[in-house]
């Protein structure tokens, strides 16, 4: 699991499976967001997720860390 996220991690949309690079993490507030753009595309829209703390780590709820899938 993700003990942190990162700028240039690259998470997988668990809806529509296209992958989303993230570009800017910050907090606000209580809570802490990722900025996420669809890889391939320069400009675009963009997506703010809310970062999720799990008892082993942290996540992007709707999303799957990518490089963590190629391990195994």
């Amino acid at each position: 699991m993700v003990q942190r996220i990162l700028m240039g991690q690259v998470w997988r949309n668990n809806v529509s499976g296209e992958d989303y690079l993230v570009t800017r993490v910050y907090d606000e507030a209580f809570s802490t967001y990722a900025v996420l753009r669809k890889v391939g595309v320069d400009v675009g829209e963009t997506r703010r997720v809310k970062v999720q703390k799990i008892s082993s780590g942290v996540t992007l709820e709707g999303y799957a860390y990518t490089q963590e899938e190629q391990k195994t």
